[in-house]
C-alpha cells in the first residue's frame, strides 16, 4: 500500500523552530516586521508576510546569484530575506500543512491564481535565497501531502543531507545551502523516481520561462 508520510511529523509542521531557536537579532528583527504590519509570529507559526523573494533576479527568468556573492554570515541573509524565508532556508523551520496552497502571496495560491493550477507545465522552481534552479516544473506531482512535492531535482541542485537521528533526509539548495525539506523515497508513488521531494513553498519561487528539457516528463 502507498505510505503517504508527511514532511515531518503533523504535530510539528508549524513554523515555530525559528522564534524558538533564533537568535536575538533575528527575534528584534521579527518584532521590528511585526510592528510595520509585515508578519505576526503566533504561539504556532508565523502568517505571510507582505513580500517574497527580495533577492533581486534582475527581470524575467532564473538568476543565480554565484556562491562568492551570497550573504557571508546570518545577520547578511537577514537583510535579503523576509522573516518567514529566513526561517525556513537558515533556521530549518516548516511551514503548516497547506499553508502554500491556502495562504494569498505564497506559492501554490499564486500559481492557482495566475495559471488556473498548482501544476504548469512550462518553467522550472528557483531558490528563493540565491535564485538556482531547483526543479523543473513537469517533475511537480500531487502527493496529497500538503507542501509542494517534486519527483527529481535539477541534476546537482539539490544536496541531500541525513537527519543527526537517522529518519529523514534534508534536502537543501547546493548553491547557498538553504533548507528546502526532505526526500522520502520508495513511497510506491507512479512516478519516474518514486521519491518525494516535500518542499517549503517559502523555499521556491516560480520562473515561467526558465529553460526545461523536452525529455522531462
Amino acid at each position: 500500500a502507498r505510505r503517504r508520510s508527511a514532511h515531518t511529523n503533523p504535530a510539528r509542521c508549524v513554523i515555530d523552530r525559528a522564534p524558538r531557536e533564533a537568535s536575538m537579532s533575528l527575534r528584534l528583527a521579527m518584532l521590528v516586521a511585526s510592528a510595520r504590519g509585515l508578519v505576526r509570529v503566533a504561539t504556532r507559526g508565523l502568517v505571510p508576510i507582505a513580500t517574497r523573494g527580495l533577492v533581486p533576479v534582475g527581470g524575467r527568468g532564473v538568476r543565480t546569484v554565484a556562491r562568492a556573492s551570497l550573504p557571508a554570515d546570518e545577520k547578511g541573509w537577514m537583510t535579503v530575506l523576509s522573516p518567514n524565508q529566513f526561517a525556513v532556508l537558515r533556521n530549518k523551520a516548516t511551514e503548516p500543512p497547506n499553508f502554500s496552497e491556502s495562504t494569498a502571496g505564497e506559492l501554490e495560491a499564486d500559481l492557482k491564481k495566475d495559471y488556473g493550477t498548482k501544476y504548469p507545465a512550462d518553467g522550472a522552481y528557483a531558490c528563493v535565497g540565491c535564485g538556482t534552479p531547483l526543479y523543473y516544473a513537469r517533475t511537480k506531482f500531487n502527493s496529497g501531502c500538503g507542501w509542494p512535492a517534486f519527483f527529481d531535482g535539477i541534476p546537482g541542485a539539490i544536496k541531500e543531507i541525513p537527519d543527526a537521528d537517522g529518519y529523514r533526509v534534508e534536502i537543501v539548495c547546493s548553491n547557498c545551502e538553504g533548507h528546502l525539506g526532505h526526500v522520502f523515497k520508495g513511497e510506491g508513488f507512479p512516478s519516474p523516481t518514486d521519491a518525494r521531494h516535500c518542499v517549503n513553498g517559502i523555499a521556491l519561487r516560480y520562473e515561467s520561462d526558465a529553460p526545461q528539457p523536452d525529455d522531462v516528463t
